[in-house]
């Protein structure tokens, strides 16, 4: 079977990832420079004879000894606490991490797959957003750092596909959520467990009436692997299309956990976007992938892994 460099690879989508190459009998090399990743993620998986871990920054020049067939470049500060709190390493990580990537991809001959963000379309003017839209992105506003980084990324993507015939792949990740998100991310669905089982009052910013599609972890982690069997070079979409109000999201969250302590109201971010909802018909066309868990099935895993750990 091949062998694949993850980095981001001690992250939340990367850990996963990483398991899943390795049951499919996959040799697989980590990468992570520990900013959002813990290596606790690799618990289960980190003495496995095809795993390796580096400790790197993937904004410093990459040596991996050996072929690699792939690369995925997953690394990223994808939380709003921690991109605010790091916007020009978020930025590196986008700009000089992907051009590290694709690099290497190119010294080594291995394809290449990149995540990008559903956070390209902005906050966007049409619902629900399909690959050809281009978005609405205020590229000098507080969420520039993130947007702005997967924006070049995708276009740095592009230019080594067409200057140097690199086999590549493009994944839009939208909302995506699971077993080990960190408790203090910042992203809505971690906040509101993580407030509910410590019988905090959930937070809505604004009215709650601004909308999200969650996709569970398994289901994103089987896009990403459709997508790397497939053939398709241009941007893919990857989500779930199952949208819901924050408020909503709020009130499921308060049934699952029996949480008796109700919901507090703050002022909504700025420029945080009104609506969220993937389209999917690329997808379902070119990979034969769509999104299996419902929100609630998905929510009860995640509170079941948070129980243990909040």
């Amino acid at each position: 079977m091949s062998r694949v460099l993850v980095t981001g690879g001690a992250g939340f989508l990367g850990s996963h990832l990483c398991e899943r190459l390795l049951e499919r009998g996959h040799e697989v090399v980590a990468m992570d420079n520990q900013v959002s990743g813990r290596t606790e993620n690799l618990d289960q998986i980190f003495y496995h004879d095809a795993f390796t871990y580096y400790e790197h920054d993937v904004t410093k020049f990459i040596h991996i000894s050996g072929e690699l067939d792939w690369v995925v470049h997953l690394a990223s500060l994808a939380s709003p606490t921690f991109y605010r709190a790091n916007p020009i390493k978020t930025l590196k990580v986008g700009a000089l991490g992907t051009h590290k990537t694709l690099g290497l991809a190119k010294e080594k001959g291995a394809s290449y797959l990149f995540t990008s963000t559903s956070e390209v379309y902005g906050d966007p003017e049409v619902n629900p957003q399909p690959e050809d839209y281009w978005g609405n992105v205020n590229s000098y506003g507080p969420r520039a750092c993130y947007d702005e980084s997967k924006r070049y990324g995708e276009s740095l993507v592009r230019a080594y596909r067409d200057e140097h015939d690199l086999d590549v792949r493009v994944a839009r990740i939208f909302n995506t959520y699971g077993p080990r998100m960190r408790t203090d991310d910042g992203r809505v669905i971690p906040t509101f467990v993580r407030q509910a089982l410590s019988g905090e009052p959930l937070t809505v910013h604004g009215d709650g009436e601004q909308t999200r599609s969650f996709c569970y972890v398994s289901d994103l982690i089987d896009g990403l692997l459709a997508l790397k069997q497939s053939e398709v070079q241009t941007p893919v979409n990857l989500g779930n299309t199952d949208e819901r109000t924050i408020l909503d999201l709020a009130e499921t969250i308060i049934e699952v956990t029996g949480s008796e302590n109700g919901i507090t109201h703050e002022a909504r971010p700025p420029q945080d976007p009104s609506v969220r909802r993937p389209d999917l018909e690329k997808a379902r066309s070119e990979l034969g992938w769509e999104p299996t868990v419902s929100l609630r099935d998905g929510l009860e895993r995640t509170i079941e892994h948070f129980e243990s750990v909040v």
